[in-house]
């Protein structure tokens, strides 16, 4: 009797039951994003040395570019949510560190490449240096992307995501080594109330998206848009992508532009330590005003320099030319001094035309500017520590801390695009800039949007530092 009423029990080992966990594994986690940007910065790496034709180069490059995207936005969301609230600031810093020991890193590796390409030893010519600079440039991505691979299978799963995923033991677990017995549990309890306020719905996609718009995230969005938007319109990636272009045209020599970039590398990377050691003892919104403020004035500085620069072209600078360029069609121009970059540009293509102007333009700048060096060095560097001091590492922590557990990937992802978007305009607008109003008006519209950003910040901007993500949701999303 009882083994016909006892209920049929399937083995464990065949028919395990379903369990929150079994289905988590099957979602892409925080940690899993960031070990798919790492093969794909690898195969970017890959594809980009060994391209045999421009459209593999393009793919390639475009490969990389949404490792570029998965990694910038997952990597502060993951470490804030695993980080104790008094450290949160410095630890979601490493992030805005490591982008910056990668820009030093490849402005250095690039110069020495530069130089061994010139090199006649042996051991340079084997290495293919020589006719081969940009593969070995773009090739040497892959060893940190091998590197940040392997790295990651130490890494826990991020605690808040366990939680919004039901494995609230395994999330106390991680807590627990982050933060210590007392503490973790009083973090769980904050996460769980978190997770009570939404009546157990856990959005979708599409209602996550639209709960962008909601009333209750209204200001953080407003605030996460701008400050994603203020981050890259200010023009940090044109310096950083266009800096020995810019140290040209102040008539420095190629090779002496690359070592002023290597300057701005290091300038980088020691304002974004210093920020890293000020964030959680003066807090967000200091860093914020003063590097903003000093972005604007750096920006001024830069456009009163090349708006007072004068453009005489010297004879000894048409010897080099290329014999199909005929002197006597240049020579008018050492006769006169030209005020701006555009209209020195203009007698220049009026004299030879557009097609050899382009080739020609650089070079006869460098040549011809009249302009003090050192003041646009001062400048730069002024703006890269403005920058390192605080839109640099301060907007990833805000983006850790504005947004509500719930909603936190969608929001950063959408703020994320956005700052990614500006700086693909910057890049594509800067040059025509330059080509159009010239160097000095085009540094004066970047101050002025510094400028606008600073105001924002002073009226808009909240101090962060302190208060658990939870307790920063309760106040700032209701």
């Amino acid at each position: 009797h009882q083994t016909i009423t006892a209920p049929c029990k399937r083995p464990a080992i065949f028919w395990p039951t379903p369990t929150a966990e079994h289905f988590a594994n099957l979602k892409p986690s925080r940690k899993r994003t960031l070990s798919l940007a790492a093969v794909l910065y690898s195969v970017s790496a890959f594809g980009s040395a060994f391209a045999p034709d421009y459209t593999t180069l393009v793919v390639a490059r475009m490969i990389g570019g949404f490792g570029v995207g998965a990694s910038l936005i997952i990597a502060p969301m993951y470490i804030a949510e695993i980080a104790p609230p008094k450290l949160r600031g410095r630890m979601v810093s490493f992030n805005q560190l490591n982008i910056v020991v990668g820009l030093s890193t490849a402005f250095f590796t690039n110069y020495l490449i530069l130089l061994w390409s010139k090199s006649d030893a042996p051991w340079a010519l084997s290495m293919g240096f020589n006719g081969n600079e940009w593969r070995w440039m773009l090739g040497l991505e892959a060893l940190p992307a091998v590197l940040y691979f392997f790295a990651l299978f130490v890494v826990p799963r991020s605690p808040r995501w366990l939680a919004m995923k039901g494995m609230f033991d395994d999330a106390l677990a991680v807590m627990r080594r982050a933060l210590g017995p007392e503490e973790s549990e009083k973090e769980l309890t904050a996460i769980r109330e978190s997770l009570d306020k939404e009546d157990g719905h856990k959005p979708g996609l599409l209602d996550s998206v639209a709960n962008l718009f909601s009333r209750d995230l209204r200001r953080v969005m407003v605030i996460g848009v701008v400050i994603a938007a203020l981050q890259q319109i200010v023009g940090i990636n044109a310096v950083f992508f266009y800096a020995p272009m810019i140290f040209g045209q102040s008539g420095i020599g190629t090779d002496a532009a690359f070592v002023q970039a290597i300057f701005v590398g290091l300038t980088n990377l020691v304002f974004t330590l210093l920020a890293m050691a000020l964030i959680d003892r003066l807090g967000r919104r200091p860093l914020l005003l003063f590097g903003v403020s000093g972005i604007a004035l750096s920006m001024f500085v830069l456009a009163y320099a090349f708006s007072s620069a004068s453009y005489a072209l010297p004879e000894s600078a048409l010897q080099d030319l290329d014999p199909d360029i005929r002197m006597e069609q240049l020579m008018p121009l050492t006769e006169s001094v030209y005020n701006s970059d555009v209209a020195f540009k203009g007698a220049i293509r009026d004299a030879i035309g557009n097609q050899s102007s382009t080739a020609l333009e650089d070079g006869l700048i460098k040549s011809a500017i009249q302009i003090n060096p050192t003041l646009v060095l001062v400048a730069i560097l002024g703006f890269v520590a403005c920058f390192a001091f605080s839109l640099g590492p301060v907007m990833w922590v805000l983006f850790s801390e504005l947004f509500p557990n719930q909603h936190r990937a969608v929001a950063i992802s959408a703020v994320g695009f956005v700052n990614s978007l500006v700086s693909w305009l910057v890049q594509q607008v800067f040059p025509m800039e330059l080509d159009v109003l010239g160097t000095g008006p085009t540094f004066l519209i970047f101050g002025l949007f510094a400028a606008a950003g600073f105001l924002f910040c002073w009226r808009m901007v909240p101090e962060t530092k302190g208060r658990t993500l939870e307790e920063l949701e309760t106040e700032l999303a209701g």
